[in-house]
C-alpha cells in the first residue's frame, strides 16, 4: 500500500472512530444527564489566545464559533490521528488487530490530554473516578474502531 493510500485509509477510519467516540459521550451524557464538556471550546479560546488569532463577530457570533470550532479540532484531531496510524501502517509498521486498537485507544487519549494539560485547559491529576470514565471510555470506543477499520481496509 503506498504511503497516500495509507493516509487516506486513516484518515477515514480516524472519521468513523471520531464518530464512534462522540457517540458514546452523548449516550453517556444522556445516560447521566451531564453537561457537555467545555473542554473543547476552551482548548479554541487558549489556541487562538496563544496563536495571537482573534475570533471575529460580535459577542454572540464569536460564541457560535468557538463553539463549532471545538468539535471541529476534535474531528481534526481524531482524522489526524487515524491519518498517522493509517501512514505508519503503510510504512510497514504492523500491530495485529488488538494492539492496532489498543494503540489506536491510548494514543487518542495522549494527542487529546496533553495538549489540553499543556495549554491549561484540564488536569487529569484532579479527575474523579467518573471523570476518567467519561474520558477512557469514548476513547476506547475510538480505538476499537478506527483500529479495526486499519486492520481491514482494503491494503
Amino acid at each position: 500500500m503506498s504511503l497516500f493510500q495509507g493516509l487516506v485509509n486513516g484518515a477515514l477510519a480516524g472519521a468513523a472512530g471520531t464518530t464512534a467516540l462522540n457517540a458514546v459521550s452523548y449516550l453517556d451524557m444522556v445516560w447521566r444527564g451531564r453537561a457537555a464538556s467545555t473542554t473543547p471550546s476552551d482548548s479554541v479560546e487558549r489556541l487562538a489566545e496563544r496563536a495571537g488569532v482573534t475570533i471575529p463577530g460580535t459577542e454572540a457570533q464569536r460564541g457560535n464559533r468557538v463553539e463549532a470550532l471545538g468539535p471541529l479540532l476534535g474531528i481534526a484531531t481524531g482524522m489526524g490521528l487515524g491519518a498517522v496510524l493509517g501512514a505508519a501502517g503503510s510504512l510497514g509498521v504492523r500491530t495485529g488487530p488488538v494492539r492496532s486498537v489498543a494503540v489506536a485507544s491510548l494514543a487518542a487519549l495522549l494527542v487529546s490530554n496533553i495538549p489540553m494539560t499543556a495549554l491549561g485547559v484540564t488536569d487529569p491529576r484532579t479527575w474523579s473516578a467518573a471523570d476518567w470514565a467519561s474520558d477512557i471510555v469514548p476513547h476506547a470506543a475510538y480505538g476499537a474502531v478506527t483500529g479495526h477499520l486499519l486492520e481491514h481496509l482494503p491494503k
